[in-house]
């Protein structure tokens, strides 16, 4: 299986369980991993026959920076579901990982990230 990489997708917005992280944005980094038959499209050349990433960058910058989620784990999860349905049938699986940047913790921790796969 062939596989489209988005990295160190950067957006901000306010997810976290304390009060502070509801109301101030922070940054977030977000990595893609599609998985798909790239067949059609290596010898097309068309944008029709793959996953448009520059849409699917789009949507999750939208996503970090729309509705609020206590946990990375759901924040990652809605990701996933919408790369999905925007690869309309053309990924098999996808891979998210959702790093929060500046977490609030009282040692010197550069980020923490949650992972997700679905098919």
């Amino acid at each position: 299986m062939d596989h489209i990489q988005l990295r160190g997708l950067r957006a901000v917005g306010t997810h976290g369980v304390l009060p502070d992280e509801r109301q101030r944005a922070q940054p977030f980094e977000v990595d893609i991993d599609i998985e798909a038959d790239l067949t059609d499209a290596g010898r097309s050349d068309d944008l029709s026959d793959t996953v448009d990433y520059g849409g699917i960058a789009e949507l999750v910058a939208a996503e970090v920076g729309g509705r609020h989620a206590d946990l990375l784990e759901h924040l990652a999860d809605r990701i996933a579901s919408e790369v999905l349905a925007a690869a309309g049938g053309r990924a098999s699986a996808v891979s998210v990982t959702v790093r929060k940047l500046r977490p609030p913790l009282p040692v010197d921790l550069s980020s923490v990230s949650v992972s997700v796969t679905r098919p």
